[in-house]
């Protein structure tokens, strides 16, 4: 017989769920520290790397200045008192720290979910070293289990739908959400993702795509992932 709990007993666990979680995140950001030299650092967008962001302050003193890879990202870290330069003031950086919706065992990732995959992947393409920090949820076998984040033209919307289609994916309009670029995107629903190399090139190659959320031809280069029993390391 399964145990029966009490709305409130049940809600407590789900809550306790949550904070582990989330103190999952901070451990990686605390450790995504180590990994960041003196100079110019680019830093990704979501959950896991706000975390980040917040530890970024305590040694902000460190660091010159930092890329942000989003709109979000930049204010944040302006508010930490962090100085936010354009990229094409900084040039090649030593490091890119950010988060992933999900990740393989061999560093390919899907991007995207907060919705600043382009600007996320033109930073990563500049830095030298790319560091995933992620909590254990994210890190699977094979990709596509999380809908996979098409940056479209929003002109090119439908075409670029049906040709996703043709891929065996099942598109759909992130209702209400316009990226930092002014462009729409479509999450891919259904899609496993065996090849994640083929399938970044194939689908950035149709006409209206700026770019797919699969970060796979430049994976990341380290994986810290946060466990409950700490902090494990990953490498290619």
């Amino acid at each position: 017989m399964k145990p029966r709990y009490s709305r409130a007993f049940a809600k407590n666990l789900k809550e306790k769920a949550m904070m582990t979680q989330d103190e999952m995140k901070q451990a990686v950001a605390r450790a995504a520290i180590e990994h960041v030299p003196a100079g110019i650092i680019g830093v990704g967008t979501g959950s896991t790397a706000n975390f980040f962001i917040d530890e970024l302050a305590r040694i902000k003193g460190k660091i010159d200045a930092a890329v942000a890879s989003s709109v979000a990202t930049a204010e944040r870290l302006k508010k930490h008192g962090i100085q936010v330069i354009d990229l094409n003031e900084a040039g090649e950086m030593e490091v890119y720290v950010d988060g992933a919706d999900e990740i393989t065992r061999h560093m390919a990732m899907i991007k995207g979910g907060g919705g600043a995959l382009t600007r996320e992947k033109i930073v990563a393409a500049c830095a030298k070293k790319f560091v995933c920090i992620i909590d254990q949820s994210k890190l699977v076998d094979v990709m596509g289990t999380f809908p996979l984040p098409v940056e479209v033209i929003p002109m090119a919307r439908s075409y670029v739908a049906r040709q996703l289609v043709k891929m065996g994916g099942n598109p759909v309009l992130r209702s209400g959400f316009t990226t930092d670029n002014g462009n729409v995107i479509l999450d891919v629903h259904g899609m496993s993702i065996l090849d994640p190399v083929a399938m970044e090139t194939e689908i950035n190659q149709i006409v209206g795509v700026v770019t797919v959320g699969l970060f796979a031809r430049r994976g990341a280069d380290v994986c810290l992932m946060g466990t409950p029993e700490g902090v494990k390391t990953l490498t290619r």
